[in-house]
């Protein structure tokens, strides 16, 4: 990994110096944009309005219009501000971790300690561990002031970016002002369909499927020609019935534990009489679990 940022965490007089790692990557097959009747390459150009040339990107300023003036400002400009000259991730309070709510969770980043003694970076690990607290920071990145969460995981600082208060929606929807009645045989029965599908989680155990049938349809495309026949590659589409509206809901959540339940029993029977009753064993997998990755 390279480092895209070096700094360091202050809190109180603590100087933690860091490096900065992006802690996740993009895996997605990369596609570009070609004329359909010849293959072409399709490219978008910067061309200047005022004089016509395509400009380089070395000399692209950015500026801002208040629809009667334009003020330009160029790197220079955004490179002098203070904020952006800090090299300091401030931490600015410690919280409960459960205080953070996932829907404000943005990009990660892993810190690594970038001095001889690692004993500052250690020591905020462990006080952040046994508090059980998450620190809010504050940093600038890329232009941009950031609030991010600082928390621990495998042993190692990780820094992930919150959206403010105002980037995320309000969701108001009308179809949930009405109250809706759940009866009690209905909650039991989504209960135990929850319990028979209840596991812990493995990330590993999934893969993105839609990418693996891409790379598969790119490789079949590569030895045969550029006429190829998705169907011939996946084989016939599964019948889709079961995606319309579930009109009886008591009659789904039956379907559903009886389906599970059956699963849960042959695998019971697949593991030989001394494996113990289905009644015995623990609640299985749900069946629709996704492929697992390679």
């Amino acid at each position: 990994m390279r480092a895209i940022w070096k700094g360091a965490l202050t809190f109180g007089l603590v100087n933690v110096p860091v490096k900065v790692y992006s802690a996740t990557e993009d895996h997605d097959v990369p596609l570009h944009q070609v004329h359909g009747a010849d293959g072409g390459r399709i490219r978008y150009r910067r061309t200047c309005e005022v004089c016509g040339e395509v400009v380089p990107f070395a000399d692209i300023d950015k500026a801002y219009d208040d629809g009667e003036r334009t003020v330009v400002l160029t790197a220079d400009d955004i490179a002098a501000l203070p904020a952006e000259r800090s090299r300091e991730i401030e931490v600015v309070e410690f919280v409960p971790s459960d205080q953070i709510d996932p829907l404000t969770l943005d990009r990660a980043y892993y810190l690594e300690p970038d001095s001889s003694s690692p004993k500052a970076y250690v020591l905020l690990r462990r006080t952040l561990e046994e508090t059980d607290r998450t620190a809010i920071v504050r940093f600038s990145l890329r232009q941009k002031t950031r609030l991010a969460a600082l928390r621990v995981r495998d042993d190692v600082l990780v820094l992930q970016t919150l959206l403010w208060a105002d980037e995320v929606r309000e969701a108001a929807f009308a179809a949930l002002d009405d109250p809706v009645r759940i009866s009690d045989k209905e909650l039991e029965l989504s209960a135990t369909l929850v319990e028979s599908f209840s596991s812990d989680f493995d990330p590993s155990e999934y893969a993105d499927e839609y990418q693996e049938e891409l790379r598969t349809l790119i490789e079949a495309k590569l030895d045969k020609g550029e006429a190829v026949d998705t169907a011939e590659t996946f084989g016939a589409p599964e019948d889709d019935a079961a995606g319309g509206e579930v009109i009886d809901l008591m009659a789904a959540l039956r379907a559903s534990v009886e389906r599970s339940r059956a699963a849960r029993a042959a695998g019971s029977d697949a593991d030989g009489p001394d494996s113990g009753s289905a009644k015995d064993e623990p609640a299985v997998k749900s069946p629709k679990k996704g492929r697992k990755a390679s």
